[in-house]
């Protein structure tokens, strides 16, 4: 078995959480490849030198890979989704933090949990994406997000307007800081901070929701994801900024925007235990409150 290794800068409360994840990389005798700048923060700020393979810096280097370890948060599973685009290779999140969304399995379960995974005792579930298609081709070939397309004005002047079509009907012109086009999985991402609803990752679904819209009348919709949405921006700038989970482009207010859902799915590990609905109440506190 090849496992590719991806993951960002992390701080000194999960630096023996490592150093034992690697080692049972090693018991289970599993390849090991490893992103190179991840390889480097090893070396030099935790102060280990993991035994591997290989090295990747780009998402040709994951090819081969039988599966792709996320090691940080969310932000850092969404990176590992670019690296892992269409190749369908299921993605195994460990938190380095606090318990996320995606990157679920925490420092307290991992050494069972990783030893179930090595050992193929999971199942795999399938997220689907959404992709964004404009005239001069924004974000090449990283136009994908798995949480949401986001648009915002640069600065923090007047507010602007979206004109939205659904499959080419007129939905409404939000007229707002911004517009969220989210997927399922996303609803409990940048969607939600701003009031949008939560939804189960397997409800087929994207979110419209507003950012801070001027009409409080004005909420978010929920439409089939096997529609195109269409997005055309205005406002006192010329040049609006639209982001893809992380990534972020500048465009101008000529090019029209298009939304469908992606030809593709991201492949997830979910452990027994482990579902949607028990990350939600871990990560929302449900039922802390004693009164409940």
């Amino acid at each position: 078995m090849q496992i590719a290794v991806f993951g960002k800068q992390f701080n000194k409360v999960f630096f023996n959480s490592c150093r034992n994840l690697f080692q049972l990389f090693k018991e289970h005798e599993v390849e090991v490849i490893i992103y190179k700048p991840f390889y480097e923060f090893l070396l030099t700020d935790v102060k280990m030198k993991p035994e591997v393979s290989g090295f990747f810096t780009d998402h040709e280097g994951v090819r081969h890979a039988d599966l792709v370890f996320s090691i940080g948060g969310d932000g850092t599973f969404l990176e590992a989704v670019t690296f892992v685009g269409d190749k369908g290779i299921p993605i195994v999140g460990v938190n380095s933090g606090r318990l996320g969304f995606l990157a679920d399995i925490s420092q307290s379960e991992m050494q069972v949990a990783i030893r179930q995974v090595l050992e193929g005792n999971y199942q795999v579930r399938q997220l689907d994406l959404l992709a964004l298609k404009t005239e001069d081709g924004c974000f090449g070939n990283n136009n994908f997000a798995l949480n949401e397309l986001a648009i915002t004005k640069r600065d923090s002047s007047a507010m602007i307007t979206i004109h939205t079509y659904v499959n080419d009907k007129f939905l409404n012109s939000f007229w707002a800081d911004g517009l969220i086009i989210s997927t399922t999985t996303g609803s409990t991402a940048y969607s939600l901070s701003v009031g949008g609803p939560i939804l189960h990752p397997d409800s087929k679904s994207f979110i419209i929701t507003p950012i801070a819209p001027h009409n409080l009348n004005v909420r978010p919709v929920v439409v089939p994801n096997d529609v195109e949405i269409t997005l055309k921006v205005e406002g006192r700038d010329s040049k609006f900024l639209a982001s893809l989970d992380s990534r972020s482009e500048v465009f101008e207010n000529t090019v029209h925007l298009k939304v469908k859902k992606a030809g593709f799915s991201v492949k997830v590990i979910e452990l027994e235990g482990h579902s949607f609905f028990t990350t939600l109440r871990n990560k929302l506190m449900w039922g802390v409150d004693k009164r409940n």
